[in-house]
């Protein structure tokens, strides 16, 4: 497999320097690291990101997560391995990832159990840092970057 183009962030001035900056506007927001890259694993592997699928998983590997987390988490309703605020994080993230897949794209239940365990500060991050990764995914997925090439 070969990439399209260059990585489109690294062929635009400071578009790099910008998604990054969002990426640490949310780190004030009380979400902790592995939450952060649970969500961002999670929405890669619904959009078939390959270099953000590679990339996020030894993040978590790195930060000390269990093979089971990682290897478990495109079923993770179907597991005890995770937390009920990183299922509701893990669910917010699907829906906010799914957005055409349903009339309502983020369901009130799904935004209400996410509430129920951030607040409102948290939940925007979550809202950002899901928005963002989104964005990432479209980029590397569209042009094909390839595992292994970033950073």
């Amino acid at each position: 497999m070969q990439a399209r183009l260059k990585n489109p962030v690294m062929l635009i001035p400071g578009a790099l320097q910008a998604l990054l900056a969002l990426d640490k506007s949310t780190e004030a927001a009380d979400i902790p690291y592995v939450t952060r890259k649970l969500i961002h694993l999670r929405a890669s592997q619904i959009n078939a990101c390959s270099l953000c699928v590679d990339m996020h998983a030894r993040e978590l590997k790195k930060a000390g997560e269990k093979d089971e987390r990682i290897f478990a988490l495109a079923a993770w309703r179907e597991t005890p391995y995770f937390t009920d605020a990183e299922r509701a994080a893990l669910a917010l993230a699907e829906a906010g990832t799914r957005l055409a897949d349903r009339p309502d794209a983020v369901p009130d239940d799904v935004w209400d159990e996410a509430a129920r365990h951030y607040d409102e500060k948290a939940l925007a991050a979550l809202v950002v840092q899901i928005a963002l990764i989104n964005a990432f995914n479209r980029l590397n997925a569209t042009t094909r970057q390839i595992v292994g090439t970033w950073g």
